[in-house]
């Protein structure tokens, strides 16, 4: 399953190995995310690490592995899409996700319940996820 990752999303399995965390590792699902994911989590950094019990350096780390299953999309590649998503996102701060969903036909992985409010692009939980692939998930 292709997949397109929020920021959230993100956040979460650097914060804590959680389910969140594992899921980014299932074999089955192919990651993307906007090359704006990055700059994101450069803004959040400081924030995340005050959450988070890891050392600067295991952050680095376990993000350097997360990445690894993402592939980032240029912003270039869907920003055309950007006056259509803020039609169809219910937060503007997500369009940039939709406009790639849009371009993609990918699917959006996040918990944000609000982006359920519109019909046009497929949103995943990870509740959802954990549904789906719950033999996946390491233990």
């Amino acid at each position: 399953m292709d997949l397109i990752v929020d920021a959230n999303i993100l956040f979460a399995a650097l914060i804590k190995d959680s389910a969140t965390a594992n899921l980014m590792f299932v074999d089955r699902l192919r990651l993307y995310a906007p090359e704006y994911l990055l700059d994101e989590f450069e803004e959040c950094r400081k924030t995340i690490l005050k959450k988070t019990h890891r050392p600067p350096e295991k952050l680095d780390q376990v993000l350097a592995e997360i990445s690894a299953r993402i592939h980032f999309i240029p912003n270039t590649e869907f920003d055309s899409l950007l006056d259509a998503a803020n039609n169809i996102s219910p937060d503007p701060d997500d369009s940039i996700y939709f406009a790639l969903a849009l371009k993609s036909g990918m699917p959006i992985w996040s918990n944000d319940q609000r982006l359920k409010k519109q019909r046009v692009v497929r949103i995943y939980s990870t509740s959802d996820l954990i549904h789906i692939f719950s033999a996946d998930l390491r233990q």
